[in-house]
């Protein structure tokens, strides 16, 4: 499905659309057409991780010394959007590139940089990041995962869990207790190669999920895996909690961007259907149900992405703030999951079948109000602010 034709966002510039036509070639032709064996599979194939980064369509924030495109996030922007009206899924992308460039771009030493950003820019590496625990949820500071230093290594004690990328991930980024005895204070960030699963380190099985069949996310488990101490993420310990606050408003934009294109893809989609589909002698857009549902979702769509747009332009002033991000990821979310499914209840009985796409975007969307950070704490994070 081509891009919308809409009135174009006011960070987007030309180069933007010759990017957004190749990330599109790549994301139809390329990757949609096994779209169904990377579902059953429950995993992306490594070798469209490495395409990707042939076409340079990885790591475009990174500066080009370190293999990067030398853009902004507003080219992450460009590539996460074309994957979503594309309805790709398999490709984490947003980790990949959104996230996990961006935490070695900000945080990493020179040495660092030159050894891992190359290769997640060529998609030789895949990249991942575990905060979540299994008891511990979105309280953080509450984790209990380990890494007790002995001599020029750590060794990381603890699990992790719903780690998107996890099952194909050569670098992840753990977050550690490196204090146990503190909380916020006592975090850290530590880079684990677990390329080969190094003795240490074991992936649980890849977790079924009602949606996002083809995104591999995992259970990562550490009993004594020694990490180089080279590899802490920062100058020092204990540092962690705040680089993690500092990239996590940029982690809930990436949430937002792909939560637009998907309520503006809904629409489309049904738009198409109700054109097509007649009902009672006419077309389904012929009734004033039909037309009234339409134009409030197209509506919702329309305004998440004016304060979507917005968000990114302060975002690349370096004017985004925790509040305004967790507004974006709460607001943007809710909204997708209300537009699909409004969406699909005028698809009527093909609407929840699977050969229909609205059916699959509606299971995908719901771990959109879980991960990042519940929508509920994106609320405590609002409240907080007021």
């Amino acid at each position: 499905m081509a891009t919308p034709d809409r009135s174009p966002s006011p960070w987007r510039e030309p180069e933007h659309d010759a990017l957004a036509d190749l990330a599109r070639t790549f994301f139809t032709k390329e990757v949609l057409p096994h779209a169904d064996r990377l579902a059953a599979q429950g995993h992306p194939d490594r070798a469209h991780y490495r395409r990707a980064g042939e076409l340079g369509l990885l790591g475009l924030s990174v500066p080009e010394q370190y293999g990067g495109g030398g853009g902004g996030f507003t080219h992450e922007t460009v590539v996460l959007q074309e994957q979503a009206y594309a309805g790709e899924t398999s490709l984490g992308l947003a980790v990949h590139s959104g996230i996990v460039t961006g935490y070695l771009v900000a945080y990493g030493s020179e040495e660092q940089k030159r050894r891992w950003l190359p290769g997640l820019c060529s998609g030789e590496l895949v990249g991942a990041i575990a905060m979540t625990e299994p008891d511990g949820g979105s309280d953080l500071q509450a984790m209990r995962t380990r890494a007790v230093r002995d001599g020029d290594d750590y060794v990381v004690t603890g699990a992790k869990t719903f780690i998107s990328n996890g099952g194909l991930a050569d670098l992840v980024i753990v977050a550690v207790k490196t204090d146990p005895e503190q909380r916020a204070a006592g975090i850290s960030l530590l880079v684990c190669e677990v390329g080969g699963d190094p003795e240490g380190f074991r992936r649980g099985r890849l977790l079924a999920k009602i949606g996002l069949h083809a995104n591999d996310t995992a259970e990562l488990f550490f009993d004594g895996l020694r990490v180089p101490a080279a590899n802490l993420l920062g100058d020092a310990e204990g540092l962690g909690f705040v680089q993690l606050m500092r990239q996590l408003p940029q982690e809930r934009l990436v949430l937002g961007v792909g939560a637009v294109a998907a309520m503006e893809r809904a629409v489309d989609l049904t738009v198409a259907y109700a054109k097509e589909r007649t009902a009672f002698g006419k077309p389904l857009l012929g009734h004033q149900n039909t037309r009234m549902v339409l134009a409030e979702c197209a509506t919702r769509a329309r305004t998440g992405r004016v304060f979507l747009d917005d968000c990114i332009v302060r975002h690349t002033r370096g004017e985004l703030d925790v509040a305004t991000a967790a507004m974006a990821k709460y607001w943007l979310t809710e909204g997708q999951c209300e537009v699909v499914d409004r969406c699909l209840q005028l698809f009527g009985g093909y609407g929840y079948t699977t050969e229909y796409p609205i059916a699959r975007m509606y299971a995908d969307a719901r771990a959109q109000k879980i991960y990042g950070g519940t929508n509920e704490i994106m609320k405590e994070l609002i409240a907080r602010a007021l």
